[in-house]
């Protein structure tokens, strides 16, 4: 029962960390009310987790969660896409019901 991280996600992480030369921060995932599904993923850089954030490390990758969140992200797989329109992570998450048309709001 934990987060994991898809090669690519790691690689594309660690690479944005490096570019902002603060390849000890963390990248922490939330979720915030919102969208027209309910929830939206949040996530940002930040240099320390919060006291009681659950911490994934996967190589030179930090993440860390905050204990409500990690309810709905427990499970949950983060990948990397990158195609001819968009990129950026996708949240590979088992425990989500239903999301809008977008796919940026979700619900449980």
């Amino acid at each position: 029962m934990a987060i994991t991280i898809s090669d690519n996600a790691k690689d594309k992480i660690f690479s944005l960390l490096k570019q902002r030369q603060t390849p000890d921060h963390y990248l922490k995932i939330s979720m915030q009310g919102g969208g027209c599904s309910g929830l939206i993923y949040h996530y940002e850089f930040v240099d320390n987790p919060g006291k009681k954030d659950k911490i994934f490390e996967f190589d030179n990758v930090k993440i860390c969660v905050d204990l409500k969140s990690y309810l709905f992200l427990n499970n949950m797989e983060i990948d990397y896409e990158e195609d001819l329109f968009k990129s950026g992570l996708i949240f590979n998450n088992p425990n989500m019901t239903k999301s809008c048309g977008c796919g940026k709001s979700v619900n449980y």
